[in-house]
């Protein structure tokens, strides 16, 4: 679409429902919101996309991939953290029941306040009802996920309001339940269509439960992640790279999340494809061999600390200055935002609506060290599509502690070297009478500290004589008594460690639309024709074969080009229906296809065709074995 119209996303979603790139799941029952089908073209859009996210990051990074199962047990799930912590903040219309997600909720009324402040504004200054509409309905910058749109209502706002407005909204993402309990009631923040009360947020935990087996004794749930089978499968993956660091395993698969209020097509559903990258590193150098290569690439940073400060104003920098400046945390880091950005440009996302934004420290889990979210700006807003964490030794380290599987990396030195370690000592004289129960899994997470938790843990108790110990959503106190933690010298022959790890994760669902928004338009002499423009790369089908008509002295030629272009890797589409050549033409530009093949009578007589560009409609004429070899140079 050109810069200066509005978007208009029920064309475009009419143009994907009538091509069937994917429609809503179990359809003639009414449908269940959240779940959707891939028709033929969006499967072979979603499966090229895989295609080349497979070449750009496994086979250039000669990563390691896997395919681990989507029934995850109960007990690892634990140990990890989603039992207790993988949970969205929810609240309900008192009256009629209807369930929202908080923070998304929030985002949507103050959003629609400061709409209406802005219709109300420029009414005030004497624009006209039809420019005041269209500055109520401009696409705002802050705009992130889906939500229930607030009504907009023209009133002029306080400044101190307005502010205060966009302020939260800069840092939305920043909140828990109790700072959304109190901007919900400061604000007078109310159900959007009903305008009836709201309950205060509370959590909901966003895995699908299962059983395995026939007693449904053993508890199990439908992965929110492929990490997790990953991290289980180190100690393997490690021994088959020969005990080389650092390196990292891949994995695209499906994944399962029970979202509170599925809205706004593909970018919040309940099932979905994601693609994780674990690449494991030395915590003592997070230096990356390939750092110079991408250090270079500019890209547009919106650090942590300008939308505490309430500003969404973004810094445009190399990779390697926000490395420098400590922006970004470290070169491993840097070079994966790099080689995300590039592998998104690749496929077709415009670099004029790409940001990557740091995570502030109340998004962050505690044991991860920095983390960015790939945003695409799309009509929806700025959606998350791709997340890249350091999420530090804690993975690693939980399970090695839960199953005393050692997962660690074994260093031969050169030469014996002293150095200092935290120590721990609990003294199960009073800690097990103390904890009783839950003293086994007290201790363990003890144990699984990070040496940033150590660190704290002691300034704690030397300062106060008690620090708290988080064990899934409980809190317990540890006095002097029951433990102590002091650094001690050890001398090593062999360095022990367990890796950090740098996770690059990929929404490909998410990706996917915003491609489609990315690259749907309509030629300028014809509203009714749409275009996809996809880059031949990742098109569904790079090329169509139309014959001028049903002529069957056209038939061998048709089946011998289609054979021929299947054979060289070019997939094709033959549209032999009786519609004219300029509507089939305008059929194909909707499927996103680059290029056209016509064969007509010339070519029965020479054996040459047009190829038809679908972009600028410009042709050409030659031979088909001339125009195959354009098709191969130009996928």
């Amino acid at each position: 679409m050109s810069a200066d119209k509005q978007f208009d996303r029920t064309a475009l979603e009419q143009l994907l429902t009538k091509r069937f790139f994917y429609a809503p799941s179990f359809q003639i029952y009414g449908g269940v919101a959240g779940f959707y089908d891939f028709g033929p073209t969006g499967c072979a859009l979603l499966n090229n996309i895989i295609s080349q996210w497979r070449n750009h990051f496994v086979l250039e990074e000669e990563m390691l991939e896997l395919d681990t199962t989507i029934m995850t047990t109960h007990d690892v799930l634990k140990t990890s953290g989603h039992v207790d912590k993988f949970a969205d903040w929810m609240c309900k219309d008192l009256k009629n029941g209807e369930i929202f997600r908080a923070d998304h909720l929030v985002e949507a009324v103050l959003e629609a306040r400061l709409l209406g402040d802005r219709q109300a504004r420029a009414a005030k200054a004497g624009a006209t009802d039809a420019d005041a509409a269209a500055v109520a309905t401009t696409p705002q910058k802050s705009d992130k996920k889906k939500k229930k749109k607030g009504t907009v209502v023209a009133v002029e706002l306080p400044d101190e309001e307005r502010k205060a407005y966009e302020e939260i909204l800069a840092q939305i993402d920043n909140y828990g339940g109790p700072e959304l309990t109190e901007i919900i009631k400061k604000y007078n923040i109310r159900s959007p269509e009903s305008g009836n009360e709201l309950s205060e947020p509370q959590e909901f935990n966003l895995m699908f439960e299962s059983q395995i087996g026939p007693t449904g004794q053993l508890k199990g749930y439908l992965r929110p992640e492929t990490a997790q089978g990953q991290f289980l499968n180190f100690k393997k993956l490690l021994e088959f790279n020969n005990e080389k660091m650092p390196f990292a395993s891949a994995q695209v698969g499906r994944a399962f999340r029970n979202e509170i209020s599925p809205r706004s097509g593909l970018l919040r559903v309940r099932e979905f494809t994601m693609a994780e990258i674990e690449h494991y590193v030395d915590p003592d150098n997070k230096n990356h061999p390939g750092y110079n290569d991408v250090k270079d690439t500019v890209m547009r940073f919106l650090p942590k600390d300008v939308q505490l400060s309430g500003k969404t104003e973004l810094q445009e920098m190399t990779v390697g200055e926000a490395v420098e400046k400590g922006i970004v945390d470290n070169q491993t880091l840097g070079y994966f935002l790099a080689r995300i950005y590039q592998f998104l440009l690749k496929i077709g996302i415009k670099r004029d609506r790409l940001r990557f934004r740091q995570h502030m420290d109340n998004e962050m889990a505690h044991y991860a060290c920095d983390c960015w979210d790939a945003e695409i700006q799309t009509s929806y807003g700025w959606i998350e599509c791709v997340g890249c964490a350091d999420r530090s030794a804690y993975d690693l380290t939980v399970h090695s502690v839960r199953t005393k599987e050692k997962l660690v990396v074994r260093e031969q030195l050169a030469e014996p070297r002293v150095v200092e370690k935290w120590q721990v000592e609990i003294n199960k004289k009073t800690f097990g009478p103390k904890f009783k129960k839950n003293a086994k899994a007290v201790e363990e997470a003890i144990l699984s500290y990070t040496d940033e938790c150590f660190a704290q843990l002691q300034k704690d108790l030397e300062a106060n004589g008690v620090a708290q110990v988080e064990v899934g959503s409980d809190k317990f106190e540890v006095s002097k008594d029951d433990v102590s933690v002091q650094k001690a010298k050890v001398t090593e022959h062999v360095r022990e460690y367990t890796p950090n790890v740098i996770e690059p994760s990929f929404g490909l669902g998410r990706i996917l639309y915003a491609l489609l928004e990315h690259s749907w338009w309509v030629r300028e002499e014809d509203e009714a024709r749409n275009v996809l423009s996809f880059p031949p790369i990742v098109a569904p089908f790079k090329c169509c074969i139309l014959p001028l008509s049903a002529n069957a002295a056209f038939d061998p030629f048709v089946r011998k080009f289609s054979r021929t272009l299947r054979q060289n890797g070019i997939s094709t589409r033959t549209d032999d229906s009786g519609a004219s050549i300029g509507r089939r033409y305008s059929r194909n530009d909707e499927l996103g296809i680059p290029y056209a093949i016509t064969v007509d009578f010339q070519t029965v007589e020479d054996n040459t065709v047009t190829l038809r560009y679908r972009d600028s409609t410009k042709q050409i004429r030659d031979s088909f074995e001339n125009i195959l070899k354009i098709l191969k140079e130009e996928q």
